[in-house]
């Protein structure tokens, strides 16, 4: 199962408490995944669509429990090229379908006349709880969302500019979320691409299992870069230290073997667990202070004696 949809069967595990969330939740999905079809005498019928039997569920329990209406379900069996079958939620005139449209701020009246809206009625989402029940709904309607350890993107995709103009107003009104548009061949697409962002959207839809898996694998991936980059650090001061090591004026220069005695000097030379390079132009007394725990001129020099006679030993060595 994709990570989308392990996060839409963890949403529509969620039913709001509250009244006016109910609605949000509801308004969110139909505005996405519905559709009004016109069945005579100024009659409509509702229409939504979803490939997921979690969702299926999650809505019939929720219209059932907000407007006391127990929908219509069918299944669009799909063809050969579609991995799954559709399921058909409808909601007809003599289940006061005109009302439910109303009541999502679908359905508006202007001059006395009946029009369909294009965009989000602000009654439904004017307190923070309710714009996260919508935010909820029109992701079960049209989301998607990339697994973390293959890549990160979120979208909700919409048929108009308008629609996803207001739902980029949505995602705006909380912290540190900042949306783009994008036009796609059928309709628009609400997206963010910043890791951080997709991990907060999940927890203001109230993904939490999700929320957790995703912020486990940025943790994973930024402590496997962070011993990447300090094996990558201390393999170059290493070199460096080495190489400064080599073109030092002490026992190891003119040594055909200063390459081992090199090395000694290195590993004399830590700080705080990293190689630290060696300067050629440092004296006795700045390289005493180097090392760990720091040594005084003479220290420095009985252990430069001691590397001297480790030097002599090494094949090939000809330190004098």
């Amino acid at each position: 199962m994709s990570f989308a949809s392990e996060t839409k069967n963890e949403l529509a595990r969620m039913l709001p408490e509250k009244k006016c969330c109910m609605l949000a939740d509801i308004a969110g999905f139909m505005r996405l995944a519905g559709s009004i079809r016109l069945v005579g005498g100024g009659r409509f019928e509702i229409v939504m669509m979803t490939s997921n039997l979690a969702v299926v569920r999650h809505y019939k329990t929720l219209i059932r429990n907000y407007f006391s209406v127990d929908i219509g379900i069918g299944v669009e069996q799909g063809n050969t090229l579609e991995k799954s079958s559709n399921y058909i939620l409808s909601i007809g005139p003599e289940d006061r379908s005109e009302q439910i449209l109303r009541e999502a701020g679908i359905l508006m009246v202007k001059e006395g006349m009946n029009f369909i809206s294009d965009g989000i009625y602000d009654g439904i989402i004017k307190t923070k709880c309710c714009r996260k029940s919508y935010l909820r709904g029109a992701f079960l309607a049209s989301g998607t969302v990339s697994n973390p350890e293959k890549g990160y993107h979120f979208e909700l995709h919409t048929s108009t500019e308008t629609q996803a103009r207001d739902l980029r107003k949505v995602l705006n009104s909380f912290t540190d979320i900042s949306p783009r548009i994008v036009a796609r061949k059928k309709g628009f697409g609400v997206y963010l691409k910043a890791r951080e962002q997709i991990r907060d959207v999940l927890a203001i839809m109230g993904a939490s299992s999700q929320f957790f898996e995703f912020d486990n694998v940025l943790m994973m991936k930024d402590l496997m870069s962070k011993t990447h980059r300090e094996n990558n650090l201390d393999n170059a001061n290493i070199d460096k230290a080495l190489r400064a090591a080599e073109r030092r004026s002490d026992p190891s220069r003119g040594s055909s073997g200063r390459k081992g005695l090199a090395f000694f000097i290195a590993l004399s030379c830590r700080k705080r667990h990293r190689l630290v390079s060696i300067i050629p132009e440092l004296g006795i007394e700045e390289l005493g202070k180097l090392m760990n725990p720091p040594l005084s001129k003479s220290g420095v020099n009985n252990r430069l004696r001691k590397i001297e006679e480790i030097a002599k030993k090494l094949p090939g060595a000809s330190v004098k």
